[in-house]
């Protein structure tokens, strides 16, 4: 499957940002690009980025493209090279909610429900996570168990459950020897995740299903299963294709996908 657009997150604090027109929505845009720490300038001053919020901005867009300018055009997504997604702040963590510019309404209708859901220590627990890199470098050298162990604490129900954990949670989990008494990496496993869904539909797969291919390390899989499907894989999950189980898999999680017959 491929994505519509990238997502990326850009650091704008002092960097030049065109904003072109009048009224409601040009001055949301104008908040949004001041909060980010962007310095708002005009049509033809230097810039990387520009937001046009224009009845009729086909011509403005047109300028600013053929500088190399990246448009957004407020509710023109055919004349779009970059979309604003809506955001749910809890710096420094930030979710952002895109549509590709189908519908704003929808985006800002889940911005409401994940809202009610994201508790307001989201952003201590990120710091206090950036203040412990150093003491998890020493008690996991390896990347894959750094990894493997911030994956257990913070997976539903962990010691530090994203939305029921403290920052002062860190502190405690970091002193507890039980939580970093593994040194090596886990022994090699084996999950066989067993596809029978009749419309290959990523959206109907099992809790199981989803959970084992997102904690994955990689991905052995018979060359039908479709890209939807293992596209809930991490992105940094190497894909095997193969007709049958490996027979000696490697150290971390292994998950065997296939579509049963």
């Amino acid at each position: 499957m491929t994505l519509h657009s990238l997502p990326v997150f850009l650091r704008l604090a002092g960097r030049p940002v065109i904003l072109i027109g009048k009224g409601d929505s040009a001055d949301a845009k104008r908040r949004l690009l001041e909060r980010a720490g962007a310095t708002v300038v005009g049509e033809y001053d230097e810039a990387a980025l520009a937001i046009v919020a224009l009845e009729a901005p086909d011509e403005t867009v047109a300028r600013l493209k053929a500088r190399g300018v990246l448009v957004n055009a407020v509710d023109r997504p055919d004349l779009c090279d970059f979309t604003l997604p809506a955001i749910i702040d809890r710096s420094p963590v930030i979710v952002a909610i895109g549509t590709g510019g189908a519908s704003a309404g929808l985006a800002a209708a889940l911005r409401q429900r994940l809202e009610a859901i994201l508790p307001a220590s989201l952003g201590d627990l990120a710091r206090a996570l950036q203040a412990a890199r150093t003491r998890l470098r020493e008690r996991f050298p390896k990347a894959d168990e750094r990894r493997r162990a911030l994956g257990r604490a913070l997976s539903d129900g962990g010691p530090l459950d994203p939305l029921r954990a403290s920052a002062a949670q860190v502190e405690d989990w970091l002193e507890t020897p039980v939580r970093l008494e593994r040194a090596e990496g886990p022994a090699p496993s084996l999950e066989a995740v067993r596809l029978t869904l009749s419309s290959l539909n990523p959206d109907d797969l099992t809790l199981r299903q989803a959970r084992l291919l997102a904690q994955a390390d990689r991905v052995v899989h018979t060359s039908d299963v479709p890209t939807a499907i293992l596209d809930r894989a991490r992105a940094d999950a190497p894909r095997i294709v193969s007709v049958a189980p490996p027979v000696d898999p490697a150290e971390g999680l292994t998950v065997f996908v296939e579509i049963a017959r």
